[in-house]
């Protein structure tokens, strides 16, 4: 291995952890849906994967694209740019939407609390709305009645909109000096790093979230709470340029 190829390859990991670390969005938008919709952890693990891998995945096509045509660097970077903005349009938008849906969900949902007796002796106590039909299912989450839940795939369309601004120009264009082989490893250890670290980003954090005190108002407004948070990601990359 040449020293070229060791250098890339040390700043292809140290850029995509520091990437990802320093990108909200790469980790923020799976933490609120996971404590939204009552994600598992394993769902929220699949779902972060599929998202992180079409992510990094769009970039390397690209800059494979744009290496194999001569393209400029100019050119492709343009089309990393232009991607990124309608990913940071999209993620406030859904965001944006979110919040209002859980806004209204929030306050029209208003519930009471009252014990369910079961034969054996044992009781459960949950929470019960009077507009609309009395049942209720144990354990249950969003997306596990039947219905298909879109938004996993919404987050996965807005992941494969956004860019990895520093795969191509900083890591890929150079590998290509050298060889195919130095592009498949620099873009392959970047994309593995970028991947790991948002999964553990998001592991963690919502381990560390299973710690802090849960109140009733708050569990009630957490679909409008993560819409809020989600959209200020969206407005973080727009216009603070994380």
């Amino acid at each position: 291995m040449g020293t070229e190829l060791s250098i890339l390859l040390v700043t292809a990991a140290s850029l995509a952890f520091i990437h990802t670390i320093l990108g909200p969005d790469h980790y923020i938008p799976f933490v609120m849906m996971a404590r939204a919709r009552k994600w598992s952890y394993t769902k929220t693990g699949w779902i972060t994967f599929a998202c992180g891998l079409g992510h990094v995945g769009s970039s390397v096509i690209l800059g494979i694209i744009g290496i194999s045509l001569g393209l400029a660097l100019s050119n492709v970077t343009s089309v990393e740019g232009f991607r990124g903005n309608i990913a940071a349009w999209v993620l406030m938008g859904f965001g944006l939407i979110y919040f209002a849906w859980g806004l209204r969900r929030a306050i029209k949902g208003k519930t009471h609390t009252h014990k369910h007796l079961h034969s054996n002796g044992t009781a459960h106590s949950h929470e019960h709305k009077h507009a609309g039909e009395h049942a209720h299912v144990h354990d249950s989450t969003d997306g596990k009645d039947g219905k298909k839940e879109i938004t996993p795939w919404i987050l996965f369309t807005i992941f494969i909109l956004g860019p990895c601004e520093p795969l191509i120009p900083i890591l890929m264009y150079p590998a290509a000096k050298s060889s195919w082989t130095d592009v498949a490893l620099v873009a392959g250890l970047f994309s593995l790093v970028t991947i790991a670290t948002m999964m553990l980003s998001v592991g963690l954090i919502l381990y560390g979230s299973k710690f802090l005190p849960k109140t009733n108002i708050i569990e009630r407004y957490m679909h409008a709470i993560a819409g809020a948070i989600i959209c200020f990601c969206g407005v973080s990359i727009q216009f603070l340029g994380l």
